[in-house]
């Protein structure tokens, strides 16, 4: 990753917290859900203890589920080996204003175990590891996410004790591009969007979606750790906003039987000299390396679509015509592919249009670039580019449950090769815990159904 001035300094930080303006720093990671977890500390003491040495959380933050049950399955984090601690060590390059929350600064964490060794199942250093892969081929990834979420009138305590049923969504009506639509709620957009400005990310622009209540929020791309950690903070900072507004919003991949939450992903590759490497004198405006990486996305497009569609619930946006992606192909500003060509010259790049909202970012960019490194390292040939409509045209099929897609990610060689078997058996494991709690659950649909009819 090239060299880069983080949001704030260690030597602003220490300027204010002299001078009372900041007195909490948070010291977060992202976890399997991608959410952030972590510590608030008093500054003074963050400053005096945790900057240099850092400090300790509970490995089992990287072996529990959603809910935070422990549950087994995992090597690393178990109650036979006791629930030790890892490491969080302050990456002082992400350092940061918390706008949102008074007198608040942000640092995210590497995890690393007693004898210094990075936990190579943490999410932040799996990225990390492909990214050392990807450098050594002399490149860098540049990353965009475009996040959707679904807007409420009603609070998270309101919408949690009404079981998620019966919410007022911010609008009543499809407002694609609709200017009068994002006027609605603009007050939280707009919080939002200088909020996130004021703690360092580059806002482009806010722009209303096809769901009742539903929007989008678009940084600039950056570099690709970079633009993860940033898709992080932007998640936790936007659902904090929603709640001191008195509203809630939701980032799950399919809140209901329309349009899902879609989190498409670009990426271009620079090279030493910060060329995109991706760009060509080929008539297609693609270089032999952009031709060999987006070959490799196709080539483990299956086998990696656990990193891409991490959930059960991820799995129901694949539907025809729902500008889900159903088909394993690419084509040139087709969206009705998996993987959509897009710009030329400087901005030549792909977008992966798999992920959905719930996507956890460090792993979904990790699996584009290890998937574009298989590419490139084998010499893959593109085949043709899908010029029609990629739902009716019979390629092969994206996996259509989590079951289907953990399968996939255990008995693939990609996999193994480019993650190692301790990554490929922690997150089959993550994958295997949701579905045992699925398979066990009693559902609404079925007590529709079941309760008298049956």
């Amino acid at each position: 990753m090239a060299d880069r001035t983080p949001p704030l300094s260690v030597e602003e930080l220490h300027a204010l917290v002299a001078g009372g303006e900041i007195d909490t720093v948070v010291l977060a990671f992202p976890d399997m859900q991608g959410r952030l977890q972590g510590k608030r500390f008093a500054a003074r003491f963050f400053l005096d203890e945790v900057l240099e040495h850092g400090s300790e959380g509970c490995n089992y933050l990287l072996a529990v589920d959603t809910d935070m049950n422990t549950v087994e399955g995992y090597e690393m984090s178990s109650w036979e080996r006791g629930y030790g601690d890892f490491a969080m060590l302050p990456d002082t390059a992400t350092l940061r204003r918390v706008p949102w929350n008074a007198g608040t600064a942000m640092l995210v964490a590497d995890l690393a175990w007693e004898d210094g060794s990075p936990v190579v199942a943490a999410p932040r250093q799996i990225l990390r590891r492909q990214l050392e892969r990807l450098a050594d081929h002399g490149f860098t990834a540049r990353v965009g996410t475009e996040l959707e979420f679904i807007v409420f009138r009603d609070t998270y305590e309101r919408a949690w004790d009404a079981g998620y049923r019966g919410l007022t969504p911010a609008n009543q009506y499809n407002i694609d591009y609709s200017v009068l639509g994002t006027g609605r709620i603009e007050p939280l957009l707009r919080r939002i969007r200088n909020e996130m400005t004021a703690a360092g990310l580059t806002v482009e622009s806010a722009k209303g979606e096809c769901n009742p209540g539903q929007h989008e929020i678009v940084f600039k791309y950056d570099d690709a750790l970079v633009t993860c950690d940033q898709h992080a903070v932007y998640k936790t900072g936007a659902k904090e906003i929603a709640s001191q507004e008195g509203v809630s919003l939701t980032f799950m991949a399919k809140y209901n039987e329309r349009e899902g939450n879609s989190c498409h992903i670009h990426l271009s590759l620079a090279d030493a000299d910060g060329t995109n490497a991706m760009a060509g004198d080929a008539e297609d405006g693609m270089s032999p390396v952009m031709r060999y990486f987006l070959a490799g996305q196709l080539a483990a497009l299956r086998d990696f679509s656990l990193l891409y569609a991490p959930n059960i619930n991820s799995y129901k946006r694949f539907q025809p015509g729902s500008f889900a992606p159903t088909a394993v192909a690419w084509g040139r500003d087709n969206r009705t592919c998996a993987l959509r060509v897009v710009g030329h010259g400087r901005s030549m790049r792909f977008e992966n249009r798999l992920p959905g909202g719930d996507v956890n970012p460090h792993l979904a960019v990790a699996g584009l670039v290890a998937a574009g490194l298989y590419g490139i390292e084998q010499k893959l040939e593109l085949p043709e580019a899908c010029t029609g409509n990629a739902y009716s045209a019979g390629y092969e099929h994206v996996p259509t449950t989590l079951r289907e897609a953990a399968e996939l990610w255990e008995n693939s060689a990609i996999a193994r090769s480019a993650f190692g078997d301790e990554v490929v058996a922690h997150y089959r494991n993550m994958a295997r815990v949701e579905l045992d709690a699925f398979d066990a659950a009693v559902t609404d649909w079925e007590l529709r159904r079941s309760f008298e009819r049956m």
